[in-house]
């Protein structure tokens, strides 16, 4: 071959288009995607508009409402799960029933928001490319995600065959009590389904964006010391030693020292000691008096760990454990971790084969590769739930910050990516034979 026409040849190469490797299908799913982006923004500005704080239950039942109207045109069989004795709203659980020879998908997100009906942040506001309003990202930016790619599928004709559950919780934020009821119908959508695919936040730092493989359990616990109270003349005596307050020192600071290691934190939110020292029922405040030249009688903290396994909560919790039990002298010490935490979603090569998919569907969109998130940047979420049954690839919602603070905000250029990305993944896993 001449040099000048090798030279064309290469040229020709480079100039082809990035989504060649994309079926017929799959490119009709973008186009529909990019069609329809406009009525994206719309059902995004009408879900952040409709407050859903947790504790606003006819809020979070009205989202719920609005999401069955999206799902139920798409051949969702659509079913409103009351959580009235968990204190709480309910769950939306959709399920569409394929040919039941692919894989069964599990698509995870929320109704809820952190900002009750008492919130000055209530409404959504968009200025050129970025969006702001209470939840646009966390989650409800996902929720548009996940129809915008149903309805690109549908529109392609993958979803007919598909097997797909769609599990919404409503108290996402501030999950109900007993947590075992209160996630009972996402763990059993969980053991049921083959993926879990979960739409919270899509991580993105310096412009490149993530996959999330893992997340880290939360669990809180409540830390109580006492001490004989007396005259501050008598403190580090024999008779007397050394009170409340300074032993809730000694198990802090020790733990500061003796348990860092990699993807652990442990964090002491609130604290307070005295002679008395009180905390009230829901754990959120602590009052406490006293005075000098009095030796503290009791002192209360309350703080969270986070781990990325169910290994190293448990070897974590024992070492916390024989601290707080060297105990200073006449003193004492208890510490009670909480039932009813988020479990760890560790790092698997189910998780990890997950990614490699979803970078196919990047490599034939003409999009960059997404690297593995550190899980130690990410929260807790309910994809943790499932992740002992299913495999889980999390963070498919939409890029933006500020989560769970006034000014929260959106890329709303990431919404339509995030869309295609899930539709084609979504329908390249559902041809996947079990």
């Amino acid at each position: 071959m001449k040099p000048l026409v090798l030279l064309a040849f290469l040229c020709l190469g480079l100039a082809a288009p990035a989504s060649a490797e994309l079926t017929p299908a799959e490119r009709r799913m973008s186009e529909v995607v990019e069609q329809e982006s406009q009525r994206s923004v719309e059902l995004l500005e009408r879900l952040v508009n409709q407050n859903s704080g947790t504790l606003n239950l006819p809020g979070v039942e009205a989202v719920g409402r609005m999401m069955r109207a999206e799902l139920e045109p798409l051949g969702f069989e659509v079913e409103w799960i009351d959580m009235s004795e968990t204190g709480r709203a309910g769950h939306i659980v959709a399920t569409h029933r394929g040919n039941g020879r692919g894989k069964k998908l599990l698509l995870i997100g929320h109704l809820d928001t952190v900002f009750e009906p008492d919130s000055p942040f209530q409404h959504f506001a968009r200025e050129g490319g970025r969006a702001t309003g209470p939840g646009i990202g966390d989650d409800k930016g996902g929720l548009v995600v996940i129809v915008a790619a149903l309805r690109a599928m549908e529109a392609a004709g993958t979803l007919d065959d598909a097997d797909i559950r769609v599990v919404l919780t409503g108290d996402e934020e501030r999950p109900g009590s007993p947590l075992e009821t209160a996630r009972r119908d996402l763990i059993q959508a969980g053991r049921e389904a083959d993926v879990a695919l979960e739409f919270e936040n899509l991580a993105r730092d310096d412009g490149t964006e993530y996959g999330t493989v893992a997340r880290r359990s939360s669990t809180s616990w409540t830390l109580r010391t006492s001490g004989r109270s007396g005259h501050s003349s008598g403190v580090f005596s024999e008779g007397l030693g050394y009170g409340a307050i300074y032993e809730m020192a000694r198990i802090l600071d020790t733990f500061r020292r003796e348990l860092p290691e990699p993807n652990l934190t442990y964090n002491v939110g609130v604290i307070g000691g005295g002679t008395p020292a009180e905390m009230d029922e829901q754990g959120l405040r602590i009052s406490a008096a006293g005075k000098t030249n009095i030796v503290a009688e009791t002192a209360i903290a309350r703080g969270d760990i986070r781990t990325l396994s169910a290994e190293q909560e448990e070897r974590v919790r024992a070492r916390m454990q024989a601290i707080v039990g060297q105990h200073l002298p006449h003193t004492s010490a208890e510490l009670v971790f909480a039932e009813d935490g988020y479990p760890a979603m560790a790092p698997t090569e189910g998780n990890r084969a997950l990614l490699a998919r979803l970078n196919a569907v990047n490599r034939d969109l003409g999009l960059p590769e997404m690297p593995e998130y550190d899980p130690a940047r990410r929260g807790a979420a309910d994809s943790s739930f499932v992740a002992a049954d299913a495999d889980v690839l999390a963070g498919l919602g939409v890029a933006g910050g500020a989560a769970h603070a006034p000014g929260e905000w959106i890329d709303l250029d990431s919404l339509p990516r995030q869309a295609k990305r899930a539709a084609i993944l979504m329908t390249r896993l559902s041809r996947e034979q079990r």
